[in-house]
């Protein structure tokens, strides 16, 4: 799905993308980033973008959930120190957006 999303609709914020996949209650946010963690995890294994990258948290300055930067420094695929996150996750999606491609 995120990568047939057109880019001007992107980012999706993590309700919108509970709601196109039709996730219905309980836990939706919760199923949606344990799948998402798991797409990153083969991403990064396969030396792809994390194109969960495109999710954001409506909450906040366009970035994802605290959860994304947490695994993404843990893949190293993002920098541990939280200053210099969001600079490295703009890239990120920058990447991930050219791969959908």
């Amino acid at each position: 799905m995120l990568e047939q999303t057109s880019e001007s609709a992107l980012p999706l914020t993590y309700r919108q993308m509970t709601e196109v996949l039709g996730l219905t209650p309980p836990r939706t946010i919760q199923r949606l980033t344990d799948a998402l963690e798991v797409l990153m995890r083969d991403d990064v294994a396969n030396g792809r973008p994390m194109v969960a990258a495109l999710v954001i948290s409506q909450r906040g300055e366009g970035l994802p959930a605290a959860g994304f930067f947490e695994l993404a420094a843990e893949l190293g695929r993002l920098p541990v120190d939280p200053a210099l996150q969001a600079e490295a996750y703009r890239a990120e999606y920058q990447r991930a957006l050219a791969a959908r491609a």
